[in-house]
């Protein structure tokens, strides 16, 4: 039996490959440079920080910086207030976004089209930080966790995507046939939509953890408290403002040199979160992000 030809590439195929991959490698040097740069900074030895001669690859080996945040109260409270907002409001994201999403995927709803329209609304025009402040203030929650949680449930594109997914993935005649067996709506969430969605539910995982991770904005403008900020707003001040715990250092090259050591293994401590997170979630990124947003 003959094997099929091999189909060669047009000339055209060949440059844009070409092209691609020089762009994609462009990029890939552009993003590792400075990370390199920050985890080269915070292991090396303080005095050739402090000179300025640390670039991509570490001078000596010093991990005075990791000791002193560690040791930092400051620091650790933040991170453990921004895991509790990462965590309560991911979880409290994931209820509501599926919750709607799996509803607005129903076509038997009533008042389904003008529910969109002013949903999609809020996309793109907000009442602006003035009014949202005051409405946070008149609710009670200013100055409180739920001040950074309740304003930002729903993420209504993340909606559009898991209503997507979900008209594009699970058919209606399941829907048909579970509730001739007596299966109502919640039953059918529960027990079919969620286990068939765990694709587009890990992908909603990854991005409002990143999205509470990160922020810093919010908690700037509705928490004063110390005891109630995230990490992101010590890691602020401590590069904008270039703050940091250096009272057992003596002002010197040295001290110079750990204050940066602060800042480069600060930045570390607050991105290492992440990148634990995202290899348990990046088989399902891809597929998940192609049917809930190019579908349907």
């Amino acid at each position: 039996m003959r094997s099929k030809s091999h189909i060669k590439d047009t000339k055209g195929e060949r440059i844009f490959y070409l092209l691609n991959g020089l762009f994609l490698t462009i990029f890939l040097i552009f993003t590792l440079y400075p990370l390199m740069c920050v985890i080269s900074g915070a292991i090396s030895d303080p005095i050739p920080v402090a000179r300025g001669e640390v670039t991509f690859y570490p001078k000596g080996f010093s991990l005075r910086g990791f000791e002193i945040n560690l040791q930092n109260p400051k620091v650790l409270r933040g991170f453990g207030n921004s895991l509790f907002y990462t965590v309560v409001g991911t979880v409290l994201n994931l209820f509501i976004t599926v919750i709607t999403g799996y509803v607005m995927s129903r076509k038997e709803l009533p008042g389904r089209t003008a529910i969109s329209f002013f949903m999609a609304f809020t996309m793109w025009f907000s009442g602006g930080l003035i009014p949202t402040f005051l409405l946070v203030r008149d609710l009670g929650l200013f100055n409180t966790r739920w001040a950074l949680l309740i304003p930002g449930m729903l993420n209504v594109w993340n909606m559009i995507v898991c209503r997507t997914f979900i008209n594009s993935t699970i058919p209606e005649e399941m829907f048909e046939a579970a509730s001739i067996d007596g299966c109502g709506y919640m039953r059918f969430l529960f027990s079919m939509v969620l286990p068939l969605s765990s694709a587009i539910i890990a992908v909603l995982t990854l991005w409002y953890a990143i999205g509470h991770w990160n922020s810093y904005f919010n908690a700037l403008i509705y928490v004063y408290e110390p005891e109630l900020q995230p990490l992101q707003l010590y890691l602020r001040a401590t590069l904008i403002e270039n703050i940091g715990d250096l009272s057992d250092v003596e002002a010197s090259t040295e001290s110079l040199g750990i204050q940066e050591l602060i800042k480069n293994s600060l930045i570390l401590i607050a991105c290492l979160p992440l990148w634990i997170l995202y290899p348990f979630v990046q088989k399902f990124f891809v597929k998940g992000v192609m049917i809930g947003s190019v579908k349907g």
